[in-house]
């Protein structure tokens, strides 16, 4: 039985996956563009792997998205705060929420 963690990763995958598509980039090419081994970006296009923050800022430039909305899709960002999440989904506190959103 798939945990929410891991259809949100198959989520992010899919993605990935059609952005790339979208740039008309195959795995290969996104590889070279993000210095990421072109196994590592199947097996995320596919829902395998976590990205990291670094993994997400390489994937933004080379995909030209933006890496807020890669977060998002990744689970990484409340959707409606615009806040970060802990590993289970839920907002940060308020404190740095304030912070976040200061100009």
């Amino acid at each position: 039985m798939a945990s929410q963690w891991d259809d949100q990763m198959e989520a992010f995958g899919a993605f990935i996956r059609s952005q790339r598509k979208l740039a008309n980039l195959t795995l290969r090419q996104l590889a070279d563009l993000t210095s990421l081994s072109n196994p590592y970006l199947s097996e995320l296009e596919r829902g395998m792997h976590q990205p990291t923050v670094r993994v997400l800022k390489q994937l933004s430039g080379a995909l030209n998205v933006s890496a807020e909305m890669l977060l998002e899709q990744a689970g990484l960002l409340d959707r409606q705060a615009g806040a970060p999440t802990d590993a289970g989904g839920a907002a940060s506190d308020d404190v740095e929420r304030a912070i976040r959103t200061d100009s």
